[in-house]
C-alpha cells in the first residue's frame, strides 16, 4: 500500500512533462498606415470602432430593430448555443486530468437443490457486495493538458465566433434599414413625379385641343407618364423584399418594419477615424477567432506526439461484504487493490506518425488562414476608406447634378410655354432630372452603406448594450 502511494506521488510529480510545442502568437505585418486615409478619417489612436453601435447610427427605431435582431436572430442563437458546447467540452476534456470513481454492488442469492446421488444435497446461498473502482492514466507527456489546452482555444474561438455574428447581423440591419429608407425616398419621388406628369399630360392636352400643341406632344407628355408610372409599382416590390429580408434577421414571419429618421439624418458623426493598424488586429473577432482555432492546432500536435510514449495507469479498488449459507452469515470481508500498469506502442504501421503529421499539416493551414484573414482585414479597412471619401465626392456632384436638372426643367417648361422649342426638349430635361433625384437618394444610400461597412471592418459593432 505503502509503496503503491509512493509511486503515485512519484508519477504526478514528473507528469509536468508536456510534449508539442507550445503556441505563440505569429509576428504582426500590419502596415504603418492604413491605405486610402483622407480628411475624414485622419491616422491618430482613436478609432470609429470603439464607438458602441448605437452611438454611431443616431435613429432610434433603427437601434430598437437592431436590439430585436440581437434578442431573436437565429443565427446569433446558433452561435450562443455553439459556445455552450464548446465550454462542455472544455469540462470534458479537462475531466480526463482527474482520477475516474465508479461504484457498484452485487446480491447474488443461490439455490442447490438435491440429485440423484446419494445423500441429496440442499441449500441456499446469498452474497451481497458493494464497492468502487479507482482507475487513473497519469499525465506524464501532457495528452489530457495539451487536449485541455485545445478545447479552452476551441471555446475562444467560439466566443470570437459569435461577436462576428454579432457584428454581421448590426451591419446587417442597418444596411437593411437604410436600404428600406431610400427606397421609401425613392417611391416618394416617384409618386411627385407621376403626378407632376399627369398635371402636365392635363395641360398638353387642353394644348393641343386648342391647337397649340401638336399630336407628338401629347404622346410624349403620355411616355414621361408611363415612365414614372412603372417606377411606383417596382419599388413597392422592392419595399416589401427588403422588409422581409428585415423581418428574418430580427427572427419573425416577414411583416411592415417601422420608420425612423429620413436618409440625410441617419449618420451624423464628424469624423470617421480609423485608428492605428496594429490595433486592428485585438479588435476584429474573426482574427481573434483564427488566432484561437491555430492555438487549438498547435495545441493538439502535442495530443498526438503522445501516442510515441508509454501510458501508465494507475487502478485501484475496494469493497465490502458477506455470504450468508443455510441461515449461516460469514463475514463481512473486505478488500482493497491497487496497482499502477502501462502500455509501450511498439509497431502500429505508422500510424502515431501519422497522426503527428495530420496535426501538424492542419496547424500549418490554420497559420496560412491567420495570416491570410489578417491581410484580409487590412484589405477591407482601406476598401472601405476608399469608398467612403469617394462615395462622398460622388454624392455632392451628384447634388449639383440633381439641382441643374431640375432648373433645364423649369427652363425647359418656360421655352415649350413660349411657343420657343417643342415638348421633346421638355421630355429629355424631364427625363434627366427623374434620373439625377434617384441617383441622389442612392448615392445618399451608398454613401451611409460605406460607413456601415468602414465601421465593420474596423472590428466595431460587437457591443450588445
Amino acid at each position: 500500500m505503502r509503496r503503491a502511494l509512493v509511486g503515485v506521488a512519484v508519477g504526478l510529480a514528473v507528469a509536468g512533462c508536456t510534449v508539442g510545442p507550445n503556441y505563440q502568437r505569429p509576428e504582426s505585418t500590419a502596415p504603418a498606415e492604413f491605405r486610402g486615409l483622407g480628411p475624414e478619417n485622419p491616422p491618430g489612436p482613436a478609432s470609429l470602432a470603439e464607438l458602441p453601435w448605437w452611438e454611431v447610427f443616431g435613429d432610434p427605431v433603427l437601434h430598437d430593430l437592431i436590439r430585436e435582431a440581437l434578442r431573436q436572430n437565429y443565427d446569433l442563437r446558433i452561435a450562443a448555443e455553439r459556445i455552450l458546447e464548446a465550454r462542455a467540452q472544455v469540462t470534458i476534456a479537462r475531466s480526463f486530468q482527474f482520477p475516474e470513481v465508479n461504484g457498484g454492488g452485487t446480491a447474488q442469492y443461490t439455490n442447490v437443490q438435491g440429485s440423484l446421488q446419494q445423500p441429496p444435497q440442499f441449500g441456499e446461498a446469498f452474497a451481497p457486495a458493494v464497492g468502487f473502482d479507482v482507475s487513473f492514466e497519469i499525465d506524464f507527456w501532457g495528452r489530457f493538458r495539451r487536449a485541455t489546452e485545445a478545447a479552452r482555444a476551441d471555446l475562444l474561438s467560439s466566443e470570437a465566433a459569435r461577436r462576428v455574428v454579432v457584428i454581421g447581423l448590426v451591419s446587417d440591419v442597418a444596411t437593411g434599414y437604410f436600404s428600406l429608407r431610400e427606397l421609401d425616398k425613392e417611391l416618394e419621388i416617384s409618386r411627385n413625379t407621376l403626378a407632376s406628369r399627369l398635371e402636365s399630360l392635363r395641360l398638353v392636352n387642353l394644348r393641343a385641343q386648342g391647337g397649340v400643341a401638336a399630336d407628338i406632344d401629347v404622346r410624349q407628355a403620355e411616355v414621361l407618364v408611363a415612365q414614372a408610372a412603372q417606377v411606383v409599382p417596382d419599388t413597392e416590390r422592392l419595399i416589401a423584399q427588403t422588409e422581409n429580408a428585415l423581418s428574418v434577421l430580427l427572427g419573425h414571419n416577414p411583416e411592415a418594419m417601422p420608420r425612423g429618421r429620413v436618409l440625410v439624418e441617419q449618420i451624423t458623426l464628424p469624423a470617421l477615424p480609423a485608428g492605428f493598424p496594429s490595433t486592428l488586429l485585438e479588435r476584429r473577432p474573426d482574427i481573434i477567432q483564427v488566432d484561437a482555432q491555430l492555438a487549438a492546432a498547435t495545441a493538439r500536435i502535442g495530443v498526438a506526439k503522445s501516442d510515441y510514449f508509454p501510458r501508465v495507469f494507475l487502478s485501484g479498488s475496494a469493497a465490502g461484504g458477506g455470504i450468508w449459507i443455510d441461515g449461516n452469515w460469514a463475514g463481512p470481508q473486505g478488500l482493497f487493490a491497487i496497482g499502477p500498469s502501462f502500455t509501450i506502442p511498439i509497431f502500429n504501421t505508422g500510424r502515431t506518425g501519422a497522426g503527428v503529421a495530420s496535426a501538424e499539416a492542419r496547424a500549418q493551414a490554420a497559420l496560412d488562414q491567420y495570416r491570410q484573414t489578417v491581410i484580409q482585414a487590412f484589405r477591407e479597412v482601406s476598401d472601405s476608406l476608399v469608398e467612403y471619401q469617394k462615395r462622398k465626392e460622388f454624392r455632392v456632384q451628384q447634388e449639383a447634378l440633381a439641382t441643374a436638372a431640375r432648373d433645364a426643367v423649369r427652363l425647359a417648361n418656360i421655352r415649350y410655354t413660349g411657343g420657343v422649342t417643342s415638348f421633346l426638349e421638355v421630355q429629355d430635361t424631364e427625363r434627366q432630372s427623374f434620373d439625377a433625384d434617384l441617383g441622389l437618394v442612392r448615392s445618399y444610400r451608398d454613401e451611409l452603406l460605406a460607413v456601415v461597412r468602414l465601421y465593420k471592418s474596423l472590428g466595431g459593432g460587437w457591443q450588445e448594450g
